[in-house]
C-alpha cells in the first residue's frame, strides 16, 4: 500500500480517498493481476500513451475496474491504435491507482511519471498543457460505462474540462476518462519523471519511520506550516467539485495561532492569523499528526487533529506559463492572492 499512501502525500488533500485505493490494489492482486511499472525510456518510438483519472467531486467517488478498462478500449477503437502503456493523470490516493489498475488489467504497462506531480482540481490543469499537448480526443464514462462519451476535438483544454465536469456534475458527480494521449517523444519530455517511484519512497517511510512527518518533509524539502484542532468545516458538493473551508486553533508550537484553508477538491491557499501561509501550485496537505497519512480535505470533521504540510510544487508549475495556468483556477475560485514560494512565506 506504499504507492497509495505515498502517492497521497501529494495530493494537497484531494485525488480521491485513499480507502478506495487501497481496495483498488487488493481487488488487483486478489484476481491475479500484476501492475508493471515502466521508465518513459522503455516506451518504443512509435508507441502511444495513454492518461487515465477519474473527474468529478471528492465526495462522490465509486469505482468500477471493468467500466474503466471499457473506457480505455472505447477511445482505443475509437483512435485505432493499442496503448503502450497508461499514465496517471496526477498523485492521489485513488486517482494514481485507477491508472495502476487499468494497466494491470489491460495487460500493458503504467509509465513511472504523471501529469502534475501532485492532485489538481481541473482536467486542464496539467504540465501537458504547458507544453501544449492537445487534451482530445478524449472518452467519458460514467462510472458503469452505461453512458459513454466520445469527445473528438475541443477548442482548447479548458473547454475538454467544461465537457468532462458537465458529464460528471450530471452521472453522479463522477466520471472516468481516458485522454491526452502521448507520442513516445511526449511521454519521454512532458510529464512529471519517475513520481511513482517516488511516492513509494514515500509511503515506505510512513510506514518505517519512527518520526514519519519528519522524515517525508526532509525527503520531500516540505514544511510543517501548522498542527492544531479542527474548529469548523464548510462543505458543499456542487457542479463536479467539492468546496471546503476550514478552520483550526493552534496546538503545541502554534498554541494561540489560527489556520484556515480552502479547498476545491484540492487545497488551494492556507492562511495563519491572516496571513497567506502557502498557495498553489504548491502543495498543502493535511495529514494525521501520528501516522503521518494524508487525511483527504473532505473527510475532515470538527475536532479532528490534524497537521498540514506545505510541499514545494515541482519546478514545471512554477514557470510563467504554469503559473497562469494557476492563476485562472485560483480567481475562478475566488483566490486573488499572488503566488509566492512556500518556502518564501515560511521563512517570513
Amino acid at each position: 500500500m506504499d504507492s497509495v499512501d505515498g502517492a497521497a502525500i501529494f495530493s494537497a488533500g484531494g485525488g480521491g480517498d485513499p480507502e478506495i485505493g487501497y481496495k483498488i490494489v487488493e481487488k488487483m492482486f486478489s484476481e491475479g493481476y500484476k501492475a508493471t511499472l515502466a521508465a518513459s525510456s522503455e516506451i518504443p518510438d512509435q508507441a502511444k500513451v495513454v492518461n487515465f483519472a477519474c473527474v468529478g467531486a471528492t465526495t462522490a467517488i465509486e469505482y468500477d475496474s471493468d467500466a474503466a478498462v471499457e473506457t480505455l478500449k472505447t477511445l482505443e477503437s475509437y483512435t485505432g491504435f493499442s496503448a503502450y502503456a497508461t499514465i496517471p493523470v496526477e498523485l492521489g490516493g485513488f486517482n494514481t491507482l485507477v491508472a495502476v489498475d487499468v494497466a494491470a488489467r489491460s495487460e500493458i504497462p503504467v509509465i513511472d511519471g504523471d501529469g502534475a506531480g501532485r492532485s489538481v482540481p481541473e482536467v486542464h490543469l496539467k504540465v501537458y498543457t504547458i507544453d501544449g499537448i492537445p487534451l482530445t480526443p478524449m472518452v467519458v464514462a460514467d462510472v458503469h460505462a452505461k453512458n459513454i462519451v466520445i469527445v473528438k476535438e475541443t477548442s482548447d483544454s479548458e473547454a475538454a474540462e467544461r465537457v468532462a465536469r458537465v458529464l460528471a456534475a450530471e452521472w453522479n458527480q463522477s466520471a472516468y476518462t481516458a485522454r491526452r494521449i502521448l507520442t513516445a517523444i511526449q511521454a519521454k519530455s512532458s510529464p512529471i519523471q519517475f513520481s511513482l517511484s517516488r511516492a513509494m519512497k514515500i509511503g515506505k517511510l510512513l510506514r518505517t519511520a519512527k518520526n514519519p512527518i519528519k522524515a517525508i518533509l526532509e525527503e520531500t524539502g516540505g514544511f510543517k506550516l501548522f498542527e492544531g484542532i479542527v474548529d469548523n468545516v464548510k462543505r458543499e458538493t456542487k457542479a463536479g467539485f467539492t468546496f471546503i473551508e476550514v478552520e483550526l486553533k493552534g496546538t503545541k508550537e502554534f498554541s494561540g495561532k489560527l489556520f484556515k484553508f480552502k479547498a476545491k477538491n484540492e487545497v488551494l491557499i492556507a492562511y495563519m492569523n491572516g496571513k497567506v501561509s502557502a498557495i498553489a501550485p504548491d502543495i498543502i496537505t493535511p495529514v494525521n499528526p501520528k501516522t503521518g497519512k494524508c487525511v483527504t480535505a473532505e473527510k475532515i470533521e470538527k475536532e479532528d487533529k490534524i497537521v498540514v504540510l506545505g510541499l514545494p510544487a515541482p519546478q514545471k508549475w512554477r514557470t510563467t506559463k504554469g503559473l497562469e495556468l494557476w492563476k485562472d483556477v485560483l480567481q475562478r475560485s475566488k483566490i486573488f492572492e499572488e503566488y509566492q514560494p512556500v518556502e518564501t512565506l515560511v521563512s517570513r
